[in-house]
């Protein structure tokens, strides 16, 4: 094994570690507490594995974030019950930012015009006063724009503009917010 491959199997290896004491940390002191409860403990343990987050943002106990040091929260957002966050890389939710029961939030997929399927990551941004409805999948890359509305179980595969509604698999523009 060369030098370069040493170095990429030991940091797979710490990565590896580090995802299952996170789990570990998630599943024993997180998970039991009911609902909305000691989110300041949440808040605590989430930052202290990386997580950026404001002290008023709120995640639900049952949410499962990937890994933590690459999720950004500003005041006021809220990754809602039973939200799937695989965070391969970056998620931000800024300020106010809903996101609702069983959303599937995913910044990785796979390379399908090259041999192997290489992993491929983007990240997700969903801006200022935005509002993803329950059961909505959004894939990565994606922007959803301020203010607006991303209808339940959507599908969003592209950017979506500010101050619009959109929804259906793939989403598609319904009308303007305001």
């Amino acid at each position: 094994m060369g030098d370069v491959e040493l170095l990429k199997h030991r940091l797979g290896f710490k990565n590896q570690l580090f995802r299952l004491l996170w789990t570990i940390v998630w599943s024993v002191l997180i998970r039991p507490i009911p609902r909305t409860y000691a989110n300041g403990w949440k808040i605590f343990i989430l930052r202290l594995f990386g997580a950026k987050l404001s002290g008023s943002a709120l995640v639900y106990s049952s949410a499962k974030v990937y890994d933590p040091g690459k999720l950004i929260m500003e005041d006021g957002s809220c990754l809602g019950p039973n939200v799937d966050c695989y965070n391969v890389d970056i998620i931000h939710l800024k300020k106010n930012a809903l996101i609702s029961q069983k959303t599937y939030l995913c910044t990785a997929s796979h390379d399908i015009k090259g041999d192997g399927f290489k992993l491929i990551t983007a990240p997700i941004i969903i801006e200022e006063n935005a509002w993803i409805a329950a059961d909505v999948f959004v894939g990565m890359g994606v922007t959803i724009g301020e203010n607006s509305v991303v209808g339940a179980r959507s599908s969003v595969f592209k950017d979506v503009p500010p101050n619009v509604i959109v929804g259906g698999n793939p989403a598609k523009f319904i009308r303007n917010r305001f």
